[in-house]
C-alpha cells in the first residue's frame, strides 16, 4: 500500500492570521505532498514497501545508503505530526497531566518556553524543534533537516517546524517571531497531552 498525503486536520485558512491559507496551500500541498510522492516512488518493489511509516525511519535511520528514504519517511511523519500539533485558538499555558510534568522536568512552563524557542532558534538551517519523552524525562531537542526523536528511540509529544518553507510567507526570515506566534496563538496541547497518554497506557 502507497502511502498517502494525510489531510489537514483543520480549514486551510483555520489558523489566520497567524498562519496563513497561502502558507498551508504550499506547506501542506506541495512540500509535504512532494515527500509522500518521493517516498512512495523510493520503496516501490522494495522490502520496505510493506512496512509502517514508524519501522521505515528506524530501519534506515543509521544507513548511510538509504539516507534519502529515511529524509522523505521522516519528513513525511514530521509534518503529519506537526499539523495535529497546531489548533485555531490554541497557544497559551498547557493544563493537566502535560502541565505538571513540564513543571516537574523542565522547571515550569516559562522555562519551558525559553528552552523551546532557543532550540528552535539556534538550530543552524532547516529542522525542528520538539518537546520529547526521553526514557520517562520531558526534554527539549532541535534535530536538523529531517531528524526525528524515533530514530534516538525517544517519543514525540509536540513539535515545531523551522524550514523556512514552514514559515517565510507570514513572516519572512524573523523566525523567533514565528517560534513565539506558535506558542502563544497555535500550540495545540490537547494533543501533546494526548501522546504523553498514549505512551503511559503502553507503558503499563
Amino acid at each position: 500500500m502507497a502511502f498517502e498525503l494525510p489531510p489537514l486536520p483543520f480549514a486551510k485558512d483555520a489558523l489566520e492570521p497567524h498562519m496563513s491559507a497561502k502558507t498551508l496551500e504550499f506547506h501542506h500541498g506541495k512540500h509535504h505532498a512532494a515527500y509522500v510522492k518521493t517516498l512512495n516512488e523510493l520503496i516501490e518493489g522494495s522490502p520496505l514497501e510493506k512496512k509502517s511509516l514508524d519501522d521505515i525511519i528506524v530501519e534506515t535511520a543509521k544507513d548511510q545508503t538509504k539516507a534519502t528514504i529515511f529524509n522523505n519517511a521522516a519528513q513525511v511523519w514530521n509534518h503529519t505530526f506537526f499539523w495535529n500539533c497546531l489548533r485555531k485558538g490554541g497557544g497559551g499555558q498547557p493544563k493537566g497531566d502535560i502541565a505538571k510534568k513540564i513543571n516537574a522536568d523542565l522547571g515550569g512552563y516559562d522555562k519551558f518556553a525559553e528552552e523551546f524557542k532557543k532550540a528552535g532558534d539556534t538550530q543552524f538551517g532547516s529542522g525542528w524543534a520538539w518537546l520529547v519523552l526521553d526514557k520517562d524525562k520531558l526534554k527539549v531537542i532541535k534535530t536538523p533537516n529531517a531528524g526525528n526523536p524515533l530514530a534516538q528511540g525517544q517519543v514525540a509529544l509536540l513539535t515545531i517546524d523551522v524550514w523556512e518553507h514552514a514559515y517565510y510567507l507570514d513572516f519572512q526570515n524573523k523566525r523567533p517571531d514565528f517560534i513565539k506566534t506558535f506558542l502563544e496563538h497555535l500550540v495545540n496541547w490537547d494533543y501533546a497531552q494526548r501522546n504523553l497518554e498514549a505512551r503511559h497506557a503502553l507503558a503499563h
